[in-house]
C-alpha cells in the first residue's frame, strides 16, 4: 500500500495539507482481529483534476490505511456516509437498512420470582387506589373489602419478597400505606376496635417514621367513643411528637384539645388552649368557641373581650372590588366574568358566610347576658360590628333583636325595632317590611299587613317571603284567584319556598279546584316527606273527593309522623264509621279520647257507641266526662240519668234527677222522669213533682200563643229576619253538622221510645259551645331574617293541625 503514497515535496513549505499524515511509530500494534475502520481512505481532488491520495511529509498513512498488512487503530475521524463497501461499488446506504430490521426484544420471563413480585405490588397499589376512590364516592362498604384485600395481598408480598430477596429490601412505604388506608376504612365503617387496632400495628412499629402522627386520628376515635379521657391523652402525645415547625398541625390538635374539655365541662383548660390558638393563629372556630367557653363560666368581660376578637379575625380573602371590571377593555371583562363564580370565588363565599354565621350566632348568645338587658347587649354588639368589616351585618342584628322582642311577645317593640328600617337601602327594607307585614297579619290588621307586603315586594320584587305574604293578605279578603297568583310567583323566583307552595293548595281546595291542589300536596310531600300539615291536607282533599279509601290510608301514615294527634285519629274514626266498620271506628275513637279526653264529640261518639251495644254501665263515665266539661248543657246529665235508668239502676237514677231538678228546675223532661219514677217507685214527692210540671207547662203554652200572636202581627219583617238567619245558619251549618248527627243519633238509640223518655228533645239537642273554638283554615305566612333557621318565617299560622 506505501508505493501509493506520494510525498510532498519539501520545498513546498505552503503546502496546506502538511502535517496530517505524518507518521508515529507509537501506533504501530500487532492487531489480529479485524476492527471495522472509523473513516476510509478519501481521495482529495486538486486543481487540475486529479484524484491522488495525498501524505505528509512525516510519512503518516492515510486514515484507515493498513501497512505492512496491520490494521491500523481507529479513530474519531470519519466521512458522513462513506464506507469501504462504497469504494468497491456498494449503493449508498447511509441508514443501514440494507441490514434488515433490528432483531426482537428479549421476551420477559413472566415465570421468574422478580416478575411475580412485581405484578403483586401494582395490583396491591391498584385496590388501594380502587378502595380511596369508593370512600369518595361514599361506597364505605365496598372501601372496606377493597382495603382488606390489599392488606391480604400486601402480607402474601412480604412473604415472597422474604423468600427472594433480603429483608431490608422490603417495600415499607407500601406495608404503611395499606395499613393506614385500612384504618381509615374501619374509621369510616364505624367499627372503631378493629380501626385501633391497626392504628397500634403502625405507631408500634419503629420502622415506620412519623407514624406518632396517627395518635391524633386514634384521639379523634376515642372522642367519637365519648371517652374524652383518652382522646384528651393521644392529642397531647401527637402534640409532643409533632416539630414545632408544623404549626398548622399542632393548632388543629390543640383545637381538638379545647373541644374535648368543652365536652368533658372542664371550661377553664378550654379556655387555656383556645386563648393560646388566639394569639398565636386566630382562627373563626376557636374564637367561637373561646366565647362559648366564657359564656359557660359566665365572664361578661372576657365574652366581650373575645367577641372582640372573633370580629378582628382575618378573612383572607379578596375584596369584592376586583370582580368589577374598571375600564371597558374587552378582554379585561372576559377575564372578570371568568372568575366571578369559580371555585376560588365559590370557596370564598363560603369562608365569608361561615365568619358571618359565627358572629352572629355569638352576638345572640352573649347580647343578653352582657349588659343589663338583652336591647343594651345588641346595642354594644351593633356598635362592635360597625366599627369593623363586617359592617353589614349591623343590620341583621338589628333585625334580629327585633325577632327576640318577638319571642318575649313584645311586639311594640318588635314593631318600632323594625320600622327603622323603612328608610334603609332596599335589601335590608324588604327584609324589615317582611316581617312587619308578617306581625300585622298575625294581628289580623291585614290592612296594614298589605302596605308592609307592598313595600316589601317594591323594595325587592325577587324576595319570594314578601310575595308570600302579600298572597296571605289577598287570601284573608277571599280573593283565592289573586292569592295563588301571588304565591306562583314566589315560587318562580324560589322553587324552594315551601310556604308558597302550601299555599297554592290551601287556595286551590278554597276553588274547588281539588285535583290541581292535590297535585300541589303531592308535590309538596315530595319535599316533606314528614310534613304533618302536608299529610292531613291530602287525606282532606281525598275525602273530599268523596274517596275514603285514599283518605284512611293517607291519615294512617299521618298518625306513624304523629301517633298521639287526637284529631286524626278522631277523623279516622269517623271515616271507618261512614263505611259501616264500628269496630275500627271504636278503636281510633278510643285512643283520641286517651290522648285528648275533652272533645265531646269524641265522648258523645263514645257513649252512644256503649248504649247502642247495650253497655249502659260504661257509658256512663263519658256522659259525666261531658257534663264536667259542659256543665250549663243538662242533656249530659239527663243522659248520665237516663244510663242509670237503663241498667236498672232506679234509685241511683232519681238521685241523679232530684239533682238535675235543683240545677235546672224549669226543666221539662226531668219533672217528667220525676214524676214517672215516684209514681213506680211509689213516693209522697210525686204530687209535687206533678203539680210542678203542670205549672211549667201550663207556662209553656203561654209562652208559645205569644210568640204565634206576635208572628201574626208581624209577618212581613219576620221573613225578612228569617232570611237574613237562614243566610248566617247557611255559613255555619259545616261546622255544626258533625254535632247534629252525633247528637240525632243519640236520639235515636233504643229505648226513647219508652215513657220515661222525652217526648220532646228540643232541650236534649241544644247546642254547646265548643271550649277549643272554631277550628279556620289559615295559610302559611313567611318572615324574613338572615341567619336564624328557626324564625317565624317557617311557621304556619292556622289554628290547628286538623281544622274542620
Amino acid at each position: 500500500m506505501m508505493q501509493n503514497v506520494h510525498l510532498a515535496p519539501e520545498t513546498d513549505e505552503d503546502d496546506l495539507y502538511s502535517g496530517y499524515n505524518d507518521y508515529n511509530p507509537t501506533y504501530d500494534t500487532e492487531i489480529t482481529a479485524k476492527i471495522p475502520s472509523t473513516a476510509v481512505t478519501r481521495p482529495v481532488a486538486t486543481g487540475y483534476g486529479s484524484k491522488t491520495s495525498l501524505a505528509s511529509s512525516m510519512g503518516r498513512p492515510m486514515t484507515g490505511a493498513i501497512q505492512d498488512g496491520v490494521t491500523r487503530p481507529m479513530t474519531a475521524v470519519r466521512a458522513a456516509g462513506f464506507t469501504k463497501a462504497a469504494l468497491r461499488g456498494s449503493s449508498f446506504d447511509p441508514l443501514g437498512q440494507s441490514r434488515g430490521p433490528a432483531p426482537p426484544l428479549e421476551a420477559k420471563n413472566e415465570d421468574s420470582p422478580e416478575e411475580k413480585i412485581r405484578q403483586l405490588e401494582k395490583k396491591v397499589n391498584e385496590l388501594v387506589e380502587e378502595s380511596c376512590i369508593a370512600n369518595s364516592c361514599g361506597d364505605l362498604k365496598l372501601a372496606l373489602e377493597k382495603a382488606k384485600d390489599a392488606g391480604r395481598k400486601e402480607r402474601v408480598l412480604v412473604r415472597q419478597r422474604e423468600q427472594v430477596t433480603t429483608p431490608e429490601n422490603i417495600n415499607l412505604d407500601l406495608t404503611y400505606s395499606v395499613l393506614f388506608n385500612l384504618a381509615n376504612q374501619y374509621s369510616a365503617n364505624e367499627m372503631y376496635t378493629e380501626a385501633l387496632n391497626t392504628y397500634q400495628v403502625i405507631v408500634k412499629n419503629k420502622m415506620f417514621s412519623n407514624a406518632g402522627k396517627l395518635k391524633m386520628n386514634m384521639g379523634n376515635i376515642y372522642l367519637k367513643q365519648r371517652n374524652y379521657s383518652k382522646a384528651i391523652k393521644f392529642y397531647r402525645m401527637a402534640l409532643d411528637q409533632i416539630p414545632s415547625v408544623h404549626k398548622e398541625m399542632r393548632i388543629k390538635i390543640m383545637q381538638n384539645i379545647g373541644v374535648t374539655f368543652i365536652k368533658t365541662g372542664q371550661y377553664s383548660d378550654a379556655i387555656n388552649s383556645f386563648e393560646h390558638i388566639m394569639s398565636m393563629a386566630p382562627n373563626l372556630k376557636a374564637g367561637f368557641n373561646l366565647i362559648l367557653s366564657y359564656f359557660a363560666i359566665g365572664d361578661q368581660e372576657k365574652m366581650k373581650k373575645s367577641f372582640q376578637k372573633l370580629i378582628a379575625v382575618p378573612l383572607e380573602i379578596d375584596e369584592d372590588d376586583k370582580y368589577i371590571s374598571p375600564s371597558d377593555d374587552p378582554h379585561t371583562n372576559l377575564v372578570i366574568e371568568a372568575i366571578k363564580n369559580d371555585h376560588l370565588r365559590q370557596m370564598e363565599r363560603e369562608r365569608k358566610a361561615m365568619a358571618e354565621k359565627y358572629i352572629m350566632t355569638a352576638a345572640k348568645l352573649i347580647a343578653p347576658v352582657i349588659e343589663t338587658s338583652f336591647a343594651v347587649g345588641y346595642d354594644w354588639c351593633v356598635e362592635v360590628v360597625k366599627a369593623s368589616q363586617y359592617v353589614e351585618l349591623a343590620n341583621d342584628l338589628e333585625i334580629n333583636k327585633a325577632i327576640t322582642y318577638l319571642r318575649q311577645k313584645d311586639f311594640t317593640q318588635a314593631v318600632d325595632t323594625l320600622k327603622m328600617f323603612e328608610k334603609k337601602d332596599s335589601r335590608v327594607k324588604s327584609a324589615a317590611a317582611t316581617n312587619l307585614s308578617f306581625l300585622y297579619y298575625l294581628e289580623n290588621e291585614f290592612a296594614q299587613a298589605s302596605s308592609y307586603a307592598d313595600l316589601a315586594v317594591n323594595s325587592d320584587r325577587y324576595n319570594p317571603s314578601a310575595l308570600t305574604n302579600k298572597g296571605n293578605t289577598v287570601f284573608a279578603n277571599g280573593d283565592y284567584e289573586k292569592a295563588a297568583e301571588f304565591y306562583k310567583e314566589a315560587l318562580r323566583n324560589d322553587s324552594s319556598c315551601t310556604e308558597a307552595l302550601y299555599n297554592i293548595g290551601l287556595s286551590y281546595k278554597k276553588l274547588n279546584r281539588l285535583s290541581e291542589a292535590l297535585d300541589c300536596f303531592l308535590k309538596l310531600h315530595a319535599i316533606l316527606r314528614n310534613s304533618a300539615q302536608v299529610l292531613y291536607q291530602i287525606a282532606n282533599v281525598y275525602e273530599l273527593m268523596e274517596d275514603p279509601n285514599q283518605a284512611i290510608e293517607w291519615l294512617m301514615q299521618l298518625i306513624s309522623v304523629v301517633p298521639t294527634d287526637s284529631r286524626a285519629l278522631s277523623k279516622l274514626g269517623e271515616l271507618h264509621d261512614s263505611e259501616g266498620d264500628k269496630s275500627q271506628a271504636f278503636q281510633y275513637y278510643y285512643e283520641s279520647y286517651r290522648y285528648f279526653p275533652s272533645n265531646i264529640e269524641v265522648i258523645e261518639w263514645l257513649g252512644a257507641y256503649y248504649i247502642d251495644t247495650q253497655f249502659c254501665e260504661k257509658a256512663i263515665q263519658y256522659f259525666e266526662r261531658a257534663s264536667l266539661i259542659q256543665p250549663t248543657q243538662v242533656k249530659w246529665q239527663l243522659m248520665v240519668a237516663s244510663c242509670f235508668r237503663r241498667s236498672g239502676n232506679y234509685q241511683k237514677a232519681l238521685d241523679t234527677y232530684k239533682d238535675i231538678h235543683k240545677k235546672f228546675p224549669e226543666n221539662v223532661e226531668c219533672l217528667r222522669f220525676l214524676v214517672r219514677l215516684c209514681t213506680d217507685i211509689g213516693l209522697k214527692e210525686v204530687q209535687e213533682y206533678a203539680t210542678k210540671l203542670k205549672r211549667l207547662e201550663k207556662m209553656k203554652e203561654i209562652r208559645e200563643q205569644r210568640i204565634k200572636s206576635g208572628r201574626d202581627g208581624s209577618g212581613g219583617s219576620r221573613g225578612k229576619r228569617e232570611g237574613s238567619a237562614g243566610s248566617d245558619s247557611g255559613q255555619n251549618c259545616s261546622a255544626s253538622s258533625k254535632s247534629e248527627r252525633l247528637s240525632a243519633k243519640l236520639r235515636a238509640l233504643p229505648g226513647t221510645n219508652e215513657p220515661y223518655e222525652s217526648s220532646s228533645n228540643k232541650e236534649i239537642d241544644a247546642s254547646y259551645v265548643d271550649p277549643l273554638g272554631p277550628q279556620v283554615e289559615r295559610p302559611k305566612t313567611a318572615a324574613k331574617k338572615r341567619v336564624d333557621e328557626d324564625d317565624f318565617a317557617d311557621e304556619e299560622l292556622g289554628d290547628d293541625l286538623l281544622p274542620e
